[in-house]
């Protein structure tokens, strides 16, 4: 069993930097791939950014550039570094692990923090 717990989230202006942190339970954290993904009111939930075990990162193309994804295995721990915020930005920010069992993956995911971009 893993748990995720997220903190980090707030009201920030325009042009502000805001960083996520995601706190993991369990052994299996180093070998997870690790995602954050976000949610606005009335839209689909879209993957923000991904890092693998190995460290290899992904992001989806609006944020590139602006947003950083980065884990400390030692700590258990994923991040977000959110720099240039966008009013666009506003959702709800979600971490997910894929964690390795056998020959699959098993998704869990936080309960959420809540990420408001407004002047």
């Amino acid at each position: 069993q893993v748990q995720l717990v997220e903190s980090g989230g707030g009201l920030v202006q325009p042009g502000g930097s805001l960083r996520l942190s995601c706190a993991a339970s369990g052994s299996r954290f180093s070998s997870s791939t690790m995602g954050w993904y976000r949610q606005a009111p009335g839209k689909q939930r879209e993957l923000v950014a991904t890092i693998t075990s190995t460290g290899s990162t992904s992001y989806v193309e609006s944020v590139k550039g602006r947003f950083s994804i980065s884990r400390d295995n030692a700590k258990n721990t994923v991040y977000l570094q959110m720099n240039s915020l966008k009013p666009e930005d506003t959702a709800r920010y979600y971490c997910n692990a894929k964690v390795p069992i056998w020959t699959t993956t098993r998704d869990y995911w936080g309960q959420g923090t809540q990420v408001t971009v407004s002047s």
